[in-house]
């Protein structure tokens, strides 16, 4: 098998996994990404929670209405720019982050198996290496 197919294989297999580690924790990558980035931020704004997860900011909006509903997140106004939203976690959303990463720190522990700190060290080279292989020329 080609390397690409075989490492785009295994990405996707990998993101199946730990899809399905969050989806037990109550939760989705997603909203793992966006509950993330809030406890490493203090007053995110929308905008920049969007570049700091990787999505657009109509997909945020989307995840956040989402999470909104369900108790996780709470939406203000920055008293300094109206027009600036400010996304803060709630109590719930802080539980909620501590499961899921207690399943992210449980799946990493099951995706490294019984692999050595040296096969690690050559694993991450070796990605490395493919990515630059394939780094758009700036």
């Amino acid at each position: 098998m080609p390397i690409g197919r075989q490492l785009a294989s295994t990405a996707k297999e990998v993101s199946r996994a730990f899809g399905e580690a969050l989806a037990d924790a109550g939760g989705s990558e997603h909203v793992w990404l966006i509950l993330l980035a809030l406890k490493t931020r203090e007053n995110a704004n929308q905008r920049a929670l969007a570049a700091a997860v990787g999505i657009q900011g109509a997909t945020l909006t989307h995840h956040l209405n989402g999470m909104e509903e369900s108790g996780l997140v709470r939406r203000r106004r920055d008293p300094r720019n109206r027009r600036i939203q400010v996304v803060e976690l709630t109590a719930e959303g802080d539980a909620a982050f501590h499961r899921m990463r207690a399943a992210a720190v449980a799946f990493d522990e099951r995706l490294r198996g019984d692999l050595s700190d040296d096969d690690l060290e050559c694993v991450g080279a070796v990605l490395a290496r493919l990515r630059a292989n394939v780094a758009r020329e700036s």
